[in-house]
């Protein structure tokens, strides 16, 4: 894990923290992920059983990045429709929901917001270059911020932090954190997602999401995966700006370091990912109307 942290540093990372098990639901999700022929109407009947899932499931299968000419409201139909890998996903992300207090998911509504719109963009742009498979694009977008909301849990200031990690642009937005609570949100959540037995390369790309200046400056290599992925999701990042909806700044700082060589990397020129960019926003704004706005 490339987080640049101390042995001490990350062996007390954690203290204060808890991070969430995999709840019930998730595990019986995937001992029948596990089945040889599994059973779409025993996985749907699991979700039905969570009213909160079932409201995620059904908000992602009627966004605008799936098309749909009519709403559905059929569990069954979302099952179908996402697939067993990306309905895991969604209940992983549910459970980071409830660790947290009344008052701090009203907090974090923007989080939330943002965590299901970069997973989309990033499952969008995977399947238009294709150098990442759309289901492990979507995961990353999904999780790739999942310890902020357990940073929350913890430091009552986080919020006030993390915008001011974002106005900084000659330091990474972790080392902020790093230097104010001797961990940071990369850290946690890659401990999230080993906790909950995500792939080894997606647990990896979440700890280093925001060493992207080493990942595509440095000349020193970086595993071709790892980058295809972080390429994948910076772009998502900058297009639904997540440093105006997490960071409450209006420069992305990260992107104008690093965006020039993503773009190399990927071989699009500023034009293809103007109109990338264009449609991508057009999708988020139609399916839910809430970003964009100064």
């Amino acid at each position: 894990m490339n987080a640049e942290l101390t042995d001490q540093q990350i062996s007390s990372a954690l203290q204060g923290i808890s991070v969430p098990p995999q709840p019930q639901i998730m595990v019986d999700l995937q001992m029948e992920q596990l089945m040889p022929d599994p059973d779409l109407k025993v996985i749907a009947r699991l979700i039905s059983q969570d009213p909160g899932l079932s409201g995620s499931l059904l908000k992602v299968v009627n966004s605008a990045f799936f098309g749909l000419t009519n709403r559905i409201s059929s569990i069954q139909q979302a099952v179908n429709l996402l697939g067993v890998s990306r309905v895991v996903n969604i209940v992983n992300a549910q459970s980071i929901r409830g660790e947290l207090t009344d008052e701090n998911i009203v907090n974090l509504n923007r989080f939330w917001d943002s965590a299901q719109d970069v997973a989309m963009t990033c499952m969008t742009l995977a399947k238009r270059i294709g150098c990442v498979e759309p289901d492990e694009a979507y995961a990353l977008g999904l999780f790739h911020n999942c310890g902020i909301p357990l940073m929350l849990s913890r430091f009552p200031y986080y919020i006030e932090v993390m915008e001011e990690s974002y106005a900084q642009n000659t330091v990474r937005i972790v080392d902020v954190e790093n230097q104010r609570m001797n961990t940071n949100h990369a850290v946690i959540g890659y401990y999230t997602a080993k906790s909950w037995r995500l792939p080894a390369h997606l647990c990896e790309a979440i700890a280093s999401h925001h060493n992207a200046a080493q990942t595509f400056l440095s000349p020193l290599g970086t595993d071709a995966e790892q980058k295809n992925l972080l390429a994948i999701l910076k772009m998502a990042e900058h297009i639904c700006q997540a440093y105006r909806v997490l960071g409450n700044h209006s420069v992305d700082h990260e992107w104008d370091a690093v965006g020039a060589a993503i773009l190399e990397y990927v071989g699009l020129s500023e034009y293809d990912f103007e109109n990338l960019e264009a449609t991508c926003q057009e999708m988020t704004a139609t399916g839910e109307g809430r970003y964009y706005q100064d």
